[in-house]
């Protein structure tokens, strides 16, 4: 069995911001499972662990929603946290641009992925880039003051052109995430629009 996510990628040249970003949350000293910044990705769909027969199938189906939709442009936005900032559970950074095209993309895939025998998500998508989990209340009143105060960097502008299939291994140390597929956007579209 493999555990498999699907996400798109972030540039390596976001790694300075997003560090950024957490080391001002950090000085609340609240009791937060931060996660390493190579690992922070905007997840699209969580399959669980699934068959090695299967990683080919999701992959299939992702491929051909995949090509119906041209590159796009995203941008990390401010920070939040759910369920609220008074009493946060997850930390995170928002996404901004071309949310339309994102959404039009999650809701495809959510389709395809249920013929599949994935259930949809049963809440709204929020597309946002998990920063750290609250573990316990330590600080966590601290934690929340810290958003009124934090200075968030300018991410620059960038171009979503494939998505990532993932194999998430668990260690002792954290999650190792290895591409297992990229499936590139636009590929039909593009040909098919000139």
């Amino acid at each position: 069995m493999i555990r498999t996510f699907l996400a798109i990628d972030l540039p390596g040249s976001h790694q300075k911001g997003l560090t950024q970003v957490q080391k001002q949350l950090k000085q609340s000293n609240a009791d937060v499972r931060w996660v390493p910044v190579g690992n922070i990705h905007l997840t699209l769909k969580f399959f669980g662990n699934v068959k090695e027969s299967e990683v080919q199938t999701i992959g299939a189906a992702t491929a051909a929603v995949a090509r119906q939709f041209p590159p796009f442009d995203l941008q990390v936005a401010g920070a939040g946290a759910f369920p609220s900032i008074k009493s946060p559970r997850v930390i995170w950074l928002g996404i901004r641009g071309q949310t339309e095209v994102l959404s039009q993309l999650y809701y495809g895939l959510e389709q395809a992925f249920a013929t599949l025998g994935y259930l949809p998500e049963n809440r709204r998508f929020n597309p946002h880039l998990t920063l750290g989990r609250v573990r316990s209340p330590r600080h966590r009143e601290k934690l929340s003051q810290m958003f009124e105060t934090l200075i968030s960097p300018t991410f620059p502008v960038f171009r979503v052109s494939n998505l990532i299939l993932f194999r998430s291994t668990l260690t002792p140390q954290g999650a190792i995430y290895t591409p297992l597929q990229i499936l590139p956007l636009g590929t039909e579209t593009q040909t098919q629009r000139k």
